[in-house]
Parts: C-alpha cells; structure tokens; sequence
C-alpha cells in the first residue's frame, strides 16, 4: 500500500519589517452595494503587502567654492578643494563604492557595468572607470595593511586555496585564489573575524611561503604539499 500524501499549503513569509511602508488607499464604496444606503460607518480594512525597488536615481553634485575679493589689500580668498578619492573627483564615494563592490563582491565585469550605466542615461568610457579601481586601490591600501595585520595577529588561521577562471588571449587560464580567514569567536575570542584574499597565476608553493613569512601561529589547512616548508623547525619565525 502506498502512504496517502497530502500537499502541504505554502506559507508566504512576511515582508522584512524594517522596509518603510506606503499606504496606498483605495477609495472605498460611498452608497451600500446591497440596498443603496449612504449611511456608511468604517468596520475595518484589510491591507495586502507588495515588496517594490525604487529605481536607481542619477545625481550630479555642484559643489560651490565662492571666491571673495578683500576691498582693502585686494587678495583673493577661497575655501579649499574637499578631498575626493580619485583624481579631479568625477565619481563620489557612493558610486566608486558601487563599482567595486559590483566588481570583485559580485563579480559583474567592467563593461558590463558600463553598458548597463549607459542604458541609464549616463555614458561612462570602460578605461575611466578602470582608472577609477586602481585610485580607489590606493586610496583603501593603508585600511588594506591594517586588515591584514589583524588577521595575522590571531593565535590561529584557516586557509584554503581555489581556482579562479581568468581570461586570456584566445583561451581562460586557471588562476588561484588564496584566502586565510580569522575568526575566534568559537574559541571564546572577542576579536573581530576578518580574512585576507591573494591572487596568484598558479598554485606554487612559493605563494602561500611568502603570504605566512611572518606568521608563527597555528595554521589549519589542507595536506597540500606548498604548505610543508613552513612547518620546517629552521623556519624563522619557528611554526
């Protein structure tokens, strides 16, 4: 005999509730539908939730630096430039931010992210926007430093290592992806977690030798062999 089986009923989660809500209300009946009446007393209501996107909205920002002239010796003042990340300041915080999360947090690539912005009204030429990822680059390089020292600070690390699909001319080389994570708060820590990625065009041993020079910690990783020199006792710092 076979089990009767029953289908169960889906269960429609609720929306997030920190989104704000737009109450749209639909004009109600002003006479009754049954006999005509216009003696209408409000009994309730009943409200049905639709999640919505507001689309992306381009700005420009003028950012105004009057010039004032001294009547007395005739010297002329002005306040100074703000501080931009990128040179001559064309993109804001906002949008350089968008581009390289879109870049290396959701992979989307550079052209694409340029065609989509141009189907927007807002043509952006691929080499600036390029330029844009190395300016940024240098300009997050000091928080870059103060990231890795914390991650390399902690008694012990997880590494691990993936492939990475990378074009080339007329093929796609396989690169690797190098990440070693902290994270002590199964151990009772109370540091915050954080993890550094490195890029390499193969998976020599050499890379992951000169990313833990300097560490002496606990290491846990695979068996893979590029991983054995470091626990040599002649290392310096010892394993």
């Amino acid at each position: 005999n076979v089990a009767g089986f029953s289908r169960s009923r889906p269960v429609k989660k609720p929306l997030p509730e920190h989104l704000p809500r737009e109450r749209v209300v639909v004009p109600g009946p002003v006479s009754c539908q049954c006999c005509g009446g216009d003696r209408l007393r409000k009994l309730g209501e009943d409200i049905t939730e639709t999640l919505e996107v507001v689309p992306r909205q381009w700005k420009v920002i003028q950012t105004v630096r009057e010039k004032f002239t001294c009547r007395d010796c005739e010297k002329i003042s002005q306040a100074p430039a703000p501080f931009h990340a990128i040179p001559r300041g064309w993109a804001g915080p906002n949008l350089l931010a968008m581009i390289l999360f879109d870049k290396f947090g959701q992979h989307l690539p550079l052209n694409r992210q340029v065609e989509r912005f141009e189907r927007e009204g807002v043509p952006l030429s691929l080499s600036t926007v390029a330029d844009s990822i190395g300016a940024c680059c240098a300009v997050l390089a000091p928080l870059l430093k103060r990231i890795e020292a914390h991650t390399f600070a902690a008694e012990r690390l997880h590494g691990d290592d993936t492939t990475v699909p990378v074009l080339a001319a007329g093929k796609t080389d396989i690169a690797r992806s190098w990440v070693y994570a902290r994270d002590d708060r199964p151990f009772g820590g109370t540091a915050a977690p954080s993890a550094m990625f490195y890029y390499s065009r193969d998976r020599a041993g050499e890379h992951p030798q000169a990313h833990l020079a300097g560490y002496s910690g606990i290491l846990q990783a695979d068996a893979y062999g590029g991983y054995t020199k470091l626990y040599l006792p002649d290392r310096r710092p010892g394993p």
